[in-house]
């Protein structure tokens, strides 16, 4: 777990992706690595979600491929059977957390509030996901509900709302291992195939990211 932490740190961003269809894929992978952005998270919103992670898995194994949108064990088992290195889930669901472990895949549940952070401790999870992070509250909330329990070593990844303007301001916080963001790779950009376009907001991205990452330690 540790290994993957510090990998999501040093990529900071993680591109939340629906993709419809699976020959998108490669492109898709293509343009991000380009970019400057080595992972990906493949959301359970589509139809085409474990699919897509089977072939990233196979013809693009330097990307770092995550299965979001994870509601139930059947997802679990799922996104580890294509390849997915981790999961993630809008919200806190004791079941999965445990399934999890019993599967052997990194699992980051979503917290919002500070009762499911304290749930969450309990079970020993060390990073959530932030989730929805601007209509939560935004910086405020999340500086609010880390004042507790940042002393534990819990990170976050917050997700839902984090654009170019903000994502500096984002990984400013000391309790953000990474941020999970659409608009790196929205769905409409991914249909009609703007590869280029995905590319350069991935670029802007990482640079963004290098220059906060100077300027901190994991």
């Amino acid at each position: 777990m540790k290994e993957l932490q510090n990998r999501l740190y040093e990529v900071g961003l993680i591109p939340v992706i629906a993709i419809d269809h699976v020959n998108d894929a490669e492109g898709l992978a293509d343009a991000l690595l380009e970019g400057g952005i080595p992972v990906a998270e493949i959301t359970f919103r589509t139809e085409a979600a474990a699919e897509v992670i089977a072939s990233l898995h196979e013809k693009r194994p330097e990307l770092l491929i995550g299965a979001g949108t994870v509601f139930d064990a059947t997802h679990l088992s799922m996104a580890q059977a294509a390849g997915a290195k981790f999961a993630l889930s809008p919200g806190l669901d004791p079941v999965l957390i445990e399934e999890a472990r019993r599967l052997g895949i990194h699992y980051f549940p979503g917290g919002m509030t500070p009762t499911d952070f304290q749930v969450g401790a309990k079970l020993q999870v060390s990073v959530f996901k932030f989730f929805p992070a601007a209509a939560a509250g935004g910086i405020p909330l999340f500086r609010s509900i880390m004042a507790p329990f940042g002393h534990l070593g819990i990170r976050a990844i917050p997700t839902g709302g984090v654009t170019a303007e903000n994502l500096a301001t984002w990984l400013s916080e000391p309790g953000v291992l990474a941020v999970g963001a659409t608009a790196i790779a929205s769905r409409d950009a991914i249909a009609s195939r703007d590869w280029a376009g995905i590319r350069d907001r991935a670029k802007q991205a990482s640079v963004t990211v290098s220059q906060i990452r100077e300027l901190r330690t994991p």
